[in-house]
């Protein structure tokens, strides 16, 4: 049996260095850091800090759903925000995917993040 197995979707953004979109271990997913690349376009459509998130979310949701889970099972995000002013309208489109028994949580500022993006998170879900 494997220690651990890489998770791929094409829903999600594909890989663009060295790295899995998530890899499932001892019965946890561990996911890459999601920035809102659109999986259609491989672009960073998205412009406001609303509508980045929301383009993370629902990748993230795809490979999630790839590993059998969904939000109500992840115990813990990092997310990362450009500019910690955007923080409560990040809050707000973050915020609506974890209705109940929202996970632990890091969020800090970064100097950048890949393509300009404005968020990137990342989570750590059970599978069982």
């Amino acid at each position: 049996m494997a220690i651990k197995n890489v998770l791929h979707t094409d829903f999600a953004p594909a890989a663009v260095g060295p790295y899995s979109q998530a890899i499932t271990a001892h019965g946890f997913i561990f996911t890459s850091g999601q920035i809102p690349i659109d999986p259609k376009t491989g672009k960073i459509e998205a412009t406001t800090i609303e509508a980045q998130t929301e383009q993370v979310m629902q990748n993230l949701h795809y490979v999630l759903a790839q590993g059998g889970v969904a939000f109500d099972r992840v115990v813990k995000t990092t997310c990362f925000l450009a500019d910690m002013n955007d923080f409560a309208a990040f809050n707000s489109v973050y915020g609506k995917y974890f209705p109940e028994g929202a996970p632990a949580r890091s969020c800090v500022q970064v100097a950048a993040l890949p393509l300009g993006a404005k968020v990137e998170v990342e989570v750590i879900a059970a599978q069982g």
